[in-house]
């Protein structure tokens, strides 16, 4: 539905303000933030050719080995399609196999190599440091608390999928740990 009214085309000159209770400025926050978390690992992938879905796919494929394509469709919420090109990629670049499942020869898991090992770590390392610098500078000595608040960022119903350290890994379920 097109707008014809004379207002329609028109410039407004003011900046928009937190109105409807809606915070534009941790919104804004997370636009810049996120902006510079990116940042450091974006230099790393433009030297492969490579952008963030793979750094997406090299991150879950690390931190859960064996980790079928349909599980990672369901982690990242992408196509088929999209995942295919990255990942073609990313195998025939010896940064991740594929292996036939032992239990159903149709499932395929993937399983990073020492390339595609080494480049994940690559690019955690600054982000890492970034988190660390971020959390002293703001001196927040409660991480549980921004890991609180980032876990309640995501749909209630996708946040079984939030990899939360060890204990996770090793089949505990969040609430079990």
């Amino acid at each position: 539905m097109t707008d014809r009214s004379p207002a329609a085309g028109k410039p407004i000159r003011t900046a928009i303000t937190d109105e409807d209770g809606i915070d534009f400025a941790i919104i804004e926050l997370f636009f810049f933030a996120y902006r510079d978390f990116t940042s450091d690992p974006d230099q790393i992938l433009a030297d492969y050719g490579f952008g963030r879905a793979h750094h997406r796919v090299l991150h879950f494929v690390n931190r859960r080995p064996g980790l079928t394509v349909a599980e990672l469709l369901d982690v990242l919420k992408i196509t088929k399609q999209s995942l295919a090109r990255v990942l073609k990629q990313l195998i025939d670049t010896d940064h991740i196999v594929q292996l036939q499942g032992p239990r159903d020869r149709r499932q395929r898991e993937l399983y990073p190599t020492a390339r595609g090992r080494a480049l994940a770590l690559a690019l955690a390392r600054p982000q890492s440091r970034r988190i660390h610098a971020a959390l002293e500078d703001s001196g927040t000595t409660e991480r549980a608390l921004v890991e609180r608040f980032l876990e309640a960022m995501v749909n209630p119903e996708l946040r079984a999928q939030i990899d939360v350290g060890p204990a996770k890994m090793s089949g505990k379920s969040h609430g079990e740990q």
